[in-house]
């Protein structure tokens, strides 16, 4: 079996102090895959940068406080790929790959345009290359999975308010087609609808902190494992972790039959 979890920490020493390393040891995952670390080396402790039993693998944003993306591996991996060569998105810390003989695990942290305009034009244009890549890795004929904080809510069965979000980031017409494009077009799979496809509010993964989202569970499905094909058929299990808050964002775990 190889299970793999997902978690925007939205601060990893924010998420440090709300028991995340109690937590994770628990869960017996091979494959952890992080993201919107919000800290460079020097911020990091030792347990974050190696829990025990993981080898910890991160790319940094050059911004202080902001982005970065990182993977806990059970095991050390052949090559390690950091960036996608852009370096408007690789100075934001958004990807990192970890290659293994017949696999690769990824964690991907796409922009937000929720702050306005100028944001969503850069995720628009990170969006457009990493289509590319994803084509290409999609046609690489090794097993991957992606996992990650998305930024876009793929359906209406993706959150609660649909209706008064249409006009907003994350749940934009261009987003969800080009989402659609991934998937139907490129012939990944989105593990967790692949289990669960009729999964409405247990589904979400984010909450704003305004208001009551949380309390009332007006949520959106922003974070993803999307797989290839083959290993996608194998999965078995998908829970989100809602019983303690590590950040704004829940944990997603994924369990595949793949040895």
């Amino acid at each position: 079996m190889l299970r793999v979890i997902t978690a925007n920490l939205n601060g990893i020493r924010s998420a440090q102090r709300k028991g995340f390393f109690e937590w994770l040891p628990k869960q017996a995952a091979d494959f952890v895959c992080l993201q919107e670390l919000k800290a460079q080396t020097v911020d990091m402790s030792t347990e974050m940068l190696n829990p025990p039993g993981y080898f910890g693998y991160f790319h940094y944003a050059e911004k202080k406080g902001y982005s970065g993306v990182g993977i806990y591996a059970r095991r050390q991996p052949e090559r390690v790929v950091e960036g996608l060569g852009v370096p408007e998105f690789d100075a934001e810390g958004r990807y990192i790959e970890l290659v293994y003989d017949r696999l690769s695990v990824i964690s991907v942290y796409l922009p937000s345009g929720s702050s306005g305009d100028i944001r969503q034009e850069a995720k628009y244009r990170f969006m457009d290359h990493f289509f590319g890549h994803l084509r290409d890795l999609v046609n690489s004929g090794r097993e991957v999975v992606l996992c990650g904080d998305w930024n876009i809510a793929h359906k209406e069965i993706d959150l609660k308010n649909w209706k008064s979000n249409q006009k907003n980031s994350g749940f934009l017409p261009e987003e969800r087609a080009w989402l659609s494009r991934v998937i139907d077009e490129l012939g990944w799979v989105d593990v967790y609808r692949r289990l669960h496809p009729e999964a409405t509010d247990e589904a979400y993964t984010w909450w704003s902190n305004r208001g009551q989202a949380w309390a009332k569970n007006v949520g959106w499905r922003l974070d993803y494992q999307i797989a290839t094909p083959t290993l996608a058929a194998t999965a078995a299990h998908a829970s989100v972790y809602k019983d303690e808050r590590f950040s704004d964002h829940a944990p997603l775990t994924i369990d595949y039959q793949y040895a």
